[in-house]
């Protein structure tokens, strides 16, 4: 099996990740929501090189997803490096920063949607709909082009919606969100209007959401289920402890062996 995922990091304070095809050794980012520093310090103690990356998908335009792109990217066009950016029209049209530091740069710039396939460092990428308060949102299935090995990537969204759960048949690494308690969430200090927002059908999946969506997963026929890392985790409304064994309850009920890993906000975190 060829792919990687190197979560930098997850969380409302900031997101970045990258997906590496180690039949090429090449890299693909999937949002830039963090600062230079911690990005290039990560990404060298992932063991992957900035020349490596090929292309950015950005999910969508809230801040700790998009904030770190123009310097980022600045920094990687200091050593020549241009990735190809991958985004939605509407997300480019949405945040002005991002639109003006991509046209500075002279970004190669794909605007992508819903199930159209995009390829790079030899990936065929499936953007699906997530449900989330953005102004448009994406998770991904990445698939290396050589052997058909396959990971999905399903974050910010308050439900697995119906094309997101046909789009990740058959991964074999999932990245799923499981951002909150839902006792800690209720009890919590958070005003009673930011509660609502984040247990809507448009905020962010549960851990008991994010076991149901793994139950779902290993019941299915087709399941190539090998390792999932529980993503976005938060802070105040949730532990790193919660989530893994909430994943994990649901592996020992059924028959097939699967790792549980979290990615954390502030350290490295590989699955592979």
């Amino acid at each position: 099996m060829t792919l990687a995922l190197h979560v930098l990091a997850s969380g409302s304070k900031g997101n970045a990740a990258l997906v590496e095809n180690r039949t090429n050794g090449q890299v693909v980012v999937i949002d830039m929501g963090i600062c230079k520093r911690d990005f290039f310090q990560r990404m060298e103690e992932a063991g992957v090189k900035p020349q490596a990356i090929q292309g950015l998908l950005l999910t969508h335009d809230h801040s700790d997803h998009v904030k770190g792109v123009g310097v980022i990217l600045r920094g990687l066009a200091k050593e020549g490096i241009v990735p190809r950016v991958f985004v939605e029209s509407a997300v480019y049209e949405r945040v002005p920063k991002l639109a003006e530091d991509l046209k500075k740069l002279n970004a190669s710039v794909q605007f992508i949607g819903a199930h159209e396939l995009q390829r790079v460092a030899g990936l065929t990428i499936t953007p699906f709909r997530t449900s989330h308060d953005a102004i448009s949102s994406l998770g991904f299935a990445i698939e290396d082009e050589s052997d058909g090995d396959k990971l999905g990537y399903i974050t910010d969204t308050g439900i697995v919606t119906p094309e997101a759960k046909e789009t990740l048949r058959g991964v074999r690494l999932l990245a799923l969100e499981s951002n909150h308690d839902e006792r800690m969430l209720r009890q919590g200090p958070y005003p009673a209007a930011l509660k609502a927002r984040i247990a809507s059908d448009q905020g962010h999946l549960s851990n008991d959401q994010a076991a149901a969506e793994l139950k779902r997963q290993l019941n299915d026929p087709d399941c190539c289920l090998e390792t999932v890392v529980a993503m976005h985790i938060s802070q105040e409304n949730n532990s790193y402890r919660l989530p893994r064994e909430s994943l994990e309850r649901v592996v020992a009920l059924g028959q097939k062996s699967v790792t549980i890993a979290v990615a954390y906000q502030g350290r490295l975190t590989t699955i592979s």
